[in-house]
């Protein structure tokens, strides 16, 4: 069975030092046409405790090598991604 490839990105710092992140999922919501990446840093990937990281994202052109990402300041914002994760979390749980 092979292994499932994940997407990676990678996200510099505010000193400018690059990181890898693991994707573990991305969503759109359509109500504000928006759309939310959740990741982790890779070496936590395979970790019982994960430290997640959220951004909105934009691909301008729908280019996605070129992705923009924004942190998120809303709590709203935070609810639905707390949301999702609660969501992504459970559908894990059930495939193990």
């Amino acid at each position: 069975m092979p292994l499932e490839e994940k997407e990676r990105i990678i996200i510099p710092d505010e000193s400018g030092e690059e990181h890898l992140f693991e994707v573990l999922f991305t969503f759109d919501v359509d109500e504000t046409e928006q759309s939310y990446m959740v990741v982790v840093p890779v070496e936590q990937a395979e970790a019982e405790e994960q430290e997640v990281y959220a951004f909105r994202f934009e691909e301008p052109n729908g280019n996605e090598d070129d992705l923009t990402l924004f942190q998120i300041e809303s709590e709203e914002e935070w609810d639905m991604v707390e949301e999702m994760l609660a969501t992504f979390a459970g559908d894990d749980e059930e495939e193990s």
